[in-house]
């Protein structure tokens, strides 16, 4: 605080903080050249990250054909956390300097939330992607979005809720408001969960539970992948570029690059804390790069409704031709001998059930470009019937592998 008046608050500000605080396990302090570098990296990575973040919800929410499956549906929850978890970090210093206690405490509740929140999506976008690609099931879940956001916006409400219950001061900036000054070191600026117990348990605790269940998945997803190719070895010439793009787009979109501050400890700390900060402050970059702009249907709707020229393009001659590409698969699976046809659904009920799992492993076509769960039902029945809809595939893009899945769901 620089001076004061009756009309008149001054308040300087000459450091930032690094992102590397929010998972700090140590929580010791690192010399003032490495704090200025990883501040910079994390105020540029975190201004990118919002900005890349706000053109990929945009994006979804904008274009009507982005958002009709599920996985586009957490992906557009998790960029939510993510661009609040952001955008409350890029505000975090400038707004502790006011010395106002608080609401210093409502900040980094809000934040304690946000960073929560989106660990919570992170292991909802793992679950979905298990189920999908490894068990697929074939149980109709009603209001299945609706579960999956009470999940990932409720628990961590009610996580920061017992932590401020038991005491709220265990947020804060750890200082008084007349002692702060541009001699206090980051960490006493910086409005956040001073406590350690608390820090250790809401956050750390936290995260850890999620990790673990989150590497699990992303093993198990990635050997799939590789047992899918290995049975059919005429579609994986896709080569190790493919490959790789695949595991950087699950890294990130798992959030397993968190767990760099797991490790930041003795001789090792300041390298882990570089990496992290530079990986958690472009994760929101990376998630625009992996899920936005290198997927085709995505670029499409920016060229149909955001180009212009010879660039833009058609809609109606493109679409039309994919939507018929979509359902010749269909029909081609419905009239699969393994499929029982629609036909068959009206008729007996409990045959195609089990016909329905029997042919959920059929393995029809081979192409794509990286991990991609996309849900397609081109013959979906009215949502007011009572009896079995049409069969919907389900599509799934590996490096190289297009998996398609024949599965019949019940309306309840």
């Amino acid at each position: 605080m620089n001076s004061t008046s009756l009309n008149h608050t001054t308040c300087l500000c000459d450091h930032l903080t690094h992102f590397g605080v929010l998972m700090d396990l140590s929580r010791t302090p690192i010399s003032a050249l490495d704090d200025r570098i990883m501040t910079m990296i994390t105020y540029v990575g975190c201004g990118l990250s919002s900005i890349f973040l706000t053109v990929t919800l945009l994006s979804y929410i904008a274009f009507d054909k982005l958002r009709r499956d599920y996985p586009s549906k957490i992906l557009m929850n998790l960029s939510a956390a993510l661009l609040l978890l952001n955008l409350l970090f890029l505000i975090n210093t400038w707004l502790a300097s006011f010395g106002n206690h608080g609401l210093c405490i409502c900040l980094a509740v809000t934040l304690h939330y946000s960073l929560l929140a989106s660990f919570t999506w992170m292991l909802l976008a793992a679950v979905h992607m298990y189920f999908a690609l490894v068990k697929v099931f074939n149980i109709y879940v009603h209001s299945y979005i609706l579960k999956l956001c009470s999940i990932g916006w409720g628990v961590p409400l009610v996580v920061v809720s017992i932590v401020l219950a038991i005491n709220k001061d265990f947020y804060g900036s750890g200082v008084s408001a007349e002692s702060i000054s541009p001699a206090k070191t980051p960490e006493d600026v910086f409005c956040w969960v001073q406590d350690n117990v608390a820090f250790y348990v809401s956050v750390v605790a936290y995260f850890l539970l999620i990790l673990v269940c989150n590497l699990a998945v992303f093993i198990v997803v990635l050997v799939q992948i590789h047992s899918l190719k290995a049975r059919n070895p005429a579609g994986s010439q896709s080569g190790h570029l493919s490959n790789l793009k695949s595991v950087v787009s699950l890294t990130f979109l798992l959030g397993l690059t968190w767990s760099f501050g797991c490790f930041a400890w003795g001789p090792a700390k300041v390298p882990f804390l570089y990496l992290f900060s530079i990986c958690n402050s472009l994760q929101g970059f990376f998630i625009f790069v992996f899920h936005c702009l290198l997927k085709e249907n995505v670029r499409k709707q920016w060229r149909i409704h955001l180009c212009c020229g010879r660039f833009r393009l058609n809609e109606y001659s493109d679409w039309s031709r994919s939507g018929t590409n979509g359902r010749s698969r269909a029909n081609q699976a419905a009239r699969s001998p393994s499929v029982k046809s629609v036909k068959s659904h009206k008729s007996n009920s409990t045959s195609s059930t089990s016909n329905g799992s029997d042919s959920g492993r059929k393995l029809i076509s081979t192409v794509g470009s990286h991990l991609d769960l996309v849900y397609e039902n081109p013959l979906a029945a009215s949502s007011t019937s009572s009896s079995p809809s049409f069969p919907s595939v389900f599509r799934v893009q590996t490096n190289g592998l297009e998996v398609h899945y024949q599965q019949p769901s019940w309306k309840k």
